[in-house]
């Protein structure tokens, strides 16, 4: 009996298989046509192939079906019209590619999306689409095996950032790719909260206040992104596991990365360029931060290029049991914030960093330097406290202090030391532009506007 059955089951799904695929159909529809009807009347499988044109309204897909246009020059338009959803996915094994979507709602409250799915389904594809719109691109609520990508998702810059939604929204998913999209004039790029075994790879998110946002998340990665103009490049908060890799921020206002109770993570090999807060928006205290941890501890930060930031790097509030090594610091004013009652030693099996300011020897030509390097002393924790301090860095009175602590140093703070600092950059000129070309091709994007910004 049960040999019969093994014999008889493969037959059995093969005619299920080869009957579901005679009955799938392929159904042209026109602006001319009711699409809701067209949706409604489709069965699993189908395929919908929008023609050029504008469709109004707000649609909902309630079938396991492909949703596509002829091609995407050919532009097949979903116009909500300023209301709701343009899109709702209400099943598993769905697939919308090369659509323009525009003009849905902006009740952020109701979570008004472009592409809106918050039902368990799985297996849906979300490919080369155009979205323009108030509220959010695409949302995503209590799915798995999902991909997002090549998209290209644009906000409304004439309202203001907290009135956007944000690009492409992840909240309660799992084992979700977010690859080769980019997003700009939205919120945030990239937000994602209380999911896991996500990947976020190869996209680019532009004028923005963070490009990518981290909350209540665990087990992720973050691979070879690029964010620029924003207020942060990747704000990481509350998540652990975390693995954050190849990615590139420039002309950040406030942070390159942020990370606000992390843990376990591993941030590594990624490029931080340019983060300074703008004039118009100088207050005492307000500093670019290359990176600023806060309250985040066990993590790896390792092989990192900060260069040109107004603080390297920051580290507050009981941020420690931290690797730090085989960073790249340069050309930052304050190299090293560092606030705590706490030693830190920041190298790691003989590695340390590179500080461009530093000013030791090498005698043996091991690219190791062969003094420590301290980048704070007691004067920098006093300005920390005391800002107005600026003022007289430069007096006798506070060149005899440093002198006084440097040769008696029982009188020295706790802070930063590096015993193995190194005298040249960890990531060569070489390997930061291999790097670069290693992500997407849109990065080509990003160049050119660092190119232009930093014509005369």
């Amino acid at each position: 009996m049960k040999l019969l059955l093994f014999r008889v089951l493969p037959i059995l799904l093969l005619t299920f298989c080869t009957a579901y695929s005679v009955l799938a159909v392929t159904i042209e529809v026109t602006p001319d046509d009711n699409l809701q009807k067209k949706l409604d009347a489709s069965a699993d499988g189908d395929t919908l192939i929008l023609a050029p044109g504008r469709y109004l309204g707000n649609f909902v897909v309630n079938h396991q079906i492909t949703l596509t246009a002829e091609n995407q020059d050919d532009a097949a338009i979903i116009d909500a019209q300023g209301q709701g959803h343009a899109l709702v996915l209400k099943q598993s094994d769905v697939v919308v590619e090369n659509l323009t979507i525009i003009n849905w709602g902006h009740n952020l409250t109701e979570q008004d999306s472009g592409i809106y799915a918050d039902t368990n389904a799985s297996n849906i594809t979300i490919k080369a689409n155009r979205l323009k719109g108030d509220g959010f691109g695409i949302w995503l609520q209590k799915g798995k095996n999902i991909k997002v990508l090549d998209n290209v998702i644009q906000g409304n810059n004439t309202l203001r950032s907290a009135d956007r939604g944000n690009g492409i929204q992840l909240s309660i998913v799992q084992d979700v790719e977010v690859k080769n999209n980019e997003v700009f004039h939205t919120r945030d790029g990239l937000y994602i909260i209380s999911s896991q075994n996500n990947v976020l790879e190869n996209n680019i998110m532009h004028d923005l206040r963070y490009g990518v946002h981290y909350m209540y998340s665990h087990s992720n990665k973050v691979l070879n992104n690029s964010a620029y103009n924003t207020r942060a490049g990747y704000a990481l908060m509350s998540s652990r596991n975390l693995v954050v890799d190849g990615n590139r921020s420039v002309n950040s206002e406030d942070y390159g990365f942020l990370m606000n109770f992390i843990t376990s993570s591993v941030i590594s090999n990624n490029q931080i360029e340019n983060v300074w807060t703008k004039p118009e928006n100088k207050v005492l205290g307000r500093d670019g931060k290359g990176l600023f941890v806060y309250n985040s501890a066990y993590n790896t930060i390792k092989n990192n290029r900060i260069d040109t930031a107004e603080i390297g790097i920051h580290l507050t509030a009981g941020s420690e049991n931290t690797k730090v090594y085989g960073n790249s610091f340069i050309n930052n004013p304050v190299q090293v914030k560092y606030v705590s009652n706490k030693k830190q030693e920041w190298s790691f099996e003989g590695k340390g960093n590179y500080w461009s300011n530093y000013l030791g020897w090498d005698m043996n030509g091991d690219n190791i330097g062969d003094v420590v390097f301290e980048p704070n002393d007691g004067i920098d924790q006093l300005i920390w406290q005391y800002p107005e301090m600026k003022m007289i860095m430069d007096s006798p009175i506070v060149l005899i202090l440093r002198w006084v602590q440097k040769e008696f140093p029982v009188l020295k703070p706790p802070g930063v030391k590096d015993s193995f600092p190194l005298m040249q950059p960890a990531m060569t000129e070489h390997k930061a532009s291999r790097l670069a070309s290693s992500l997407s091709t849109r990065d080509e994007h990003l160049n050119v506007y660092v190119n232009k910004a930093n014509q005369p």
